[in-house]
């Protein structure tokens, strides 16, 4: 099992897939290395140059981040681990990871405090601080340097496993297990970066300085033990992590361990590790950082790593070692390796994207005269059979129907926009399936139809008076516990039994941070048929986790209402039956044990039911998971009724372009008012 347990102690045991050891390199023949190019070196004298690893989140050299969170956010942090932090292998003997103690003799050489620096950077005997020490961002001056030494001093942090393991044969219930651990993990982190930029924000109002709440959450991930895969180095794919996953940051990727460096593009085993000296690389990220590289998809030809300056211009030759030398390594054992493309991205979190496009093997390297002159090392890899498609194709096929579907998809379009109108963003609706056309015979409703009596008994509702734009200290942030619900950025902070918006009652202007679910719709929407749930809902834009997607809508019935009308058969949803996944977003107990949830006041019971036989819109399409990438948040912002509040969806993930929305509709149990089930769709 090679992700940490300890991250989900709430999790049921499961009975694992094999783990295979990768490699006994001692018994080979012919571990040594057999080719030229393992040999070959280019005997000529450079200048000391700088090191060029793979382009980072943000280029501009950052302070080194206090990996102690802040009191504000993170109440009473504890230093000490948590019982159930404890290793797996002493706690359970018989586990499955007691079948590999044997294996990890072959890689018993511990990480070296110092390593050499095969760019030829560093300090001047060409030794850079280990990375796995805590320095994770560069430094500039001594005063920096000096903060750091004591970061580092007070953190120790385990190593990463030396031991090279291949997870097969994993079942379905494997499969669902492992994609939990890393959603949830996923979205601590989430959760955590969000909030982080918001208390840096709400400290230092107006001046501009961007917070690398990234960086914070993945300090605070790593105090608590709960990076994913770092007791197994994992050959080939990560359980839990799909094809076509993205991640904004490339500390979520460390975090999830599909890629253990924070600025090299080449993740390996080195040689210093393994009992023959011999490096293996596990993953490599491209992202166009090299002037040679060539991207077919599913052929790559990867330009190795070294030889550039501080301005990414090659000015040196390169050299067969370190990340090389893995890659020559790995060809000539025939391990594949992980590829994540780095994608620019604009009007996101992030500057650039990182897609997971799954394993590829290399079929050769050789020595070639790059485009500067210069020697450089170039790998072949040929993307392995039988995956699914890349999330980077997935991507560039969703950014060319944004702009012109029925070129892209001339066939199967049955609506250019379902809501005729009624939504600012039109709403697609396609079936290339068969001839089902049911989503045409509702009538599209953009916001709910409550009762009369909910506005009437809000009448003389109250609001805040911010003329110029609400402050932490207005009447709705008071309501919402003291804090806005949603960042700068329109992200939901934590859960709410119900988030209260600025609305009818307000003199604050239509821009207002706390107006975020009323504006409808930011995403470009499709209802599409499906093989495997009907009809669906994906969206044709990346949504970042946080994020408000729709509302779900419907005639709002009463008790009395229900019950005549689900004798008819009509489809009512029954708000009070979803699943409350809106309380683990912004939870920290998973980090903290004493960590206390703000409290809010208690809501009455929903006593209310919601008819979508005949008016509906998108968001009643989309199907049920139990672990799904939407939650429902309710929100009030045209009346005070709390027994009426909308329901609002956001995403509980950063969901691609062209993957299905899901929510969990909750167990489907006996309605306590008639009897019947409550069936939607």
């Amino acid at each position: 099992m090679p992700i940490s347990l300890s991250t989900q102690t709430h999790f049921f045991p499961l009975t694992m897939g094999s783990l295979l050891p990768i490699l006994d390199l001692n018994a080979s023949p012919q571990s040594a290395p057999n080719s030229t190019l393992a040999t070959s070196t280019i005997s000529l004298k450079v200048p000391k140059i700088e090191p060029k690893p793979e382009p980072y989140d943000d280029p501009a050299p950052q302070p080194p981040f206090d990996p102690s969170p802040s009191s504000d956010i993170f109440p009473n942090p504890q230093t000490t681990p948590l019982p159930h932090q404890t290793s797996i292998v002493a706690a359970a003997p018989d586990h499955v990871y007691s079948e590999f103690h044997r294996i990890s003799e072959l890689f018993h050489t511990a990480f070296a405090k110092g390593i050499q620096n095969c760019d030829g950077g560093g300090d001047e005997d060409g030794v850079v601080l280990d990375p796995e020490s805590g320095a994770i961002v560069p430094v500039e001056d001594n005063n920096q340097q000096q903060q750091l030494a004591e970061v580092v001093q007070r953190k120790k942090y385990p190593q990463r496993s030396n031991e090279l393991v291949r997870v097969t044969d994993l079942s379905d219930e494997d499969h669902r297990y492992f994609r939990e651990v890393v959603r949830k993990t996923r979205m601590l982190y989430d959760s955590i970066r969000i909030l982080s930029v918001a208390e840096e924000d709400k400290k230092n109002p107006g001046q501009g300085k961007r917070t690398r709440g990234d960086l914070r959450a993945a300090s605070v991930l790593r105090d608590r033990g709960l990076w994913l895969n770092r007791d197994k180095r994992i050959v080939g794919s990560i359980p839990g992590v799909y094809v076509g996953d993205l991640f904004f940051f490339r500390m979520e990727l460390c975090v999830v361990g599909i890629h253990g460096q924070v600025q090299a593009g080449i993740d390996y085993l080195p040689g210093s590790q393994s009992s023959n000296r011999e490096p293996i690389a596990t993953s490599i990220i491209v992202s166009g950082g090299y002037e040679d590289d060539e991207d077919a998809g599913d052929i790559i030809i990867y330009t190795g790593h070294g030889g550039q300056d501080k301005f990414n211009r090659q000015c040196a030759h390169q050299k067969l070692e370190g990340g090389n030398l893995a890659l020559e390594r790995s060809m000539h054992y025939g391990i594949e390796v992980r590829v994540i493309r780095g994608r620019k991205i604009h009007g996101a979190v992030s500057s650039k994207v990182y897609v997971y496009d799954g394993l590829y093997r290399i079929l050769e390297t050789w020595l070639d005269v790059g485009k500067s002159g210069f020697g450089v090392y170039k790998f072949k890899l040929l993307r392995i059979e039988g995956q699914p498609e890349m999330g980077s194709s997935i991507l560039k096929f969703a950014e060319s129907l944004r702009s012109r579907p029925l070129s892209v998809r001339p066939r199967g379009y049955l609506s250019l926009d379902l809501s005729q109108q009624r939504e600012k963003i039109p709403v697609l609706l396609f079936n290339d399936i068969d001839a089902d056309q049911d989503p045409l015979y509702y009538e599209y409703l953009r916001t709910p139809a409550f009762p009369t009596h909910v506005y009437h008994q809000s009448a003389n509702g109250t609001g805040c008076e911010c003329v110029n734009g609400c402050n932490e200290n207005c009447f709705c942030a008071m309501k919402n516990g003291g804090e806005f619900p949603y960042d700068q950025n329109g992200f939901l902070l934590r859960g709410k039994p119900v988030v209260f918006e600025c609305g009818t009652f307000c003199r604050c202007p239509p821009q207002c941070r706390n107006r975020v679910s009323q504006h409808g719709l930011r995403n470009r929407l499709e209802v599409f048929r499906s093989r495997e749930t009907g009809w669906g809902v994906r969206s044709l834009d990346l949504i970042h986790a946080g994020a408000f997607i729709c509302e779900y809508t419907g005639v709002i019935l009463t008790r009395e209402q229900a019950q005549i009308f689900s004798m008819d058969g009509d489809s009512l949803i029954y708000p009070h039956r979803f699943s409350d996944k809106w309380a683990e977003w912004g939870d920290l107990s998973q980090i903290y044990p004493d960590y206390a949830r703000p409290t809010y006041p208690a809501i009455p019971p929903l006593d209310f039911a919601m008819d979508v036989s005949k008016m509906r819109n998108v968001a009643c399409y989309m199907s049920q998971s139990t672990t799904p990438n939407v939650m429902v948040q309710f929100v009030l912002y045209d009346h005070n009724n709390l027994m009426f509040p909308h329901l609002m969806l956001f995403a509980m993930e950063n969901i691609p372009p062209l993957r299905e929305l899901s929510l969990d509709y909750g167990v489907a149990v006996a309605d306590e008012w008639t009897g019947k089930l409550a069936i939607c769709n």
